[in-house]
């Protein structure tokens, strides 16, 4: 049996962090599905056994549940030694900008995803706003990459694969990538990691 067991679907950028950090560090793990779609962490059920707070992922380890994306990369971070920075500077920049893609970068852009990307639902003034808070948060992040390689540093951490959450899938967002060329160079430079995959290649998108 796996000593790691997360919990999540291929939809999920938050799961995909996850699972990226799990694949790279080459952890023991493995996948149960979570069908986002059909409303299960809404579900009493999911609530009172996996996440109380209702989201994922969840990730067991050993009976240790932990939620929360950027909680759980810290965690495998502690524990496997790896992406966690080289100094306390590193780490406290690692937290800033985990907290800042937590409630800006990946937030918006998700989001804005989820809506205008899966859901359909054309441009609306809630797609309007999203978007135009996206566009901020990648300018910012783009702008940042020029003079770095990687969001902490010359070497990759948990800060990039938090940031990294989303940026890889395909649907339509209405965000023109080739504004971006900062953002676009650091993305590739992610790919080029040994063991790196697409969401849709790291995840489930069904049961079995």
């Amino acid at each position: 049996m796996a000593e790691y067991t997360l919990y999540g679907d291929a939809l999920s950028g938050n799961c995909y962090k996850v699972a990226l950090m799990l694949t790279l560090t080459g952890c023991d793990w493995r996948v149960t599905f979570e069908d986002y779609m059909s409303g299960v962490t809404r579900t009493d059920d999911y609530r009172a056994t996996l996440n109380e707070q209702g989201e994922m992922p969840v990730l067991d380890h050993n009976g240790k549940r932990l939620s929360q994306s950027g909680v759980i990369l810290t965690y495998l971070s502690t524990r496997t030694g790896k992406f966690g920075g080289k100094s306390e500077d590193e780490r406290l920049e690692i937290l800033r900008w985990i907290l800042f893609d937590n409630h800006k970068f990946t937030s918006y852009f998700a989001t804005l995803r989820f809506l205008f990307g899966i859901q359909k639902t054309g441009e609306t003034p809630v797609v309007e706003f999203l978007r135009g808070r996206a566009l901020t948060a990648w300018g910012i992040a783009d702008k940042h990459l020029a003079n770095s390689p990687f969001i902490v540093g010359d070497a990759p951490t948990i800060a990039d694969f938090s940031m990294a959450g989303y940026v890889f899938y395909p649907e339509e967002t209405g965000i023109d990538r080739a504004k971006f060329p900062h953002l676009n160079a650091w993305t590739e430079r992610l790919k080029a990691l040994p063991g790196w995959k697409h969401p849709y290649d790291l995840l489930p998108a069904k049961a079995g």
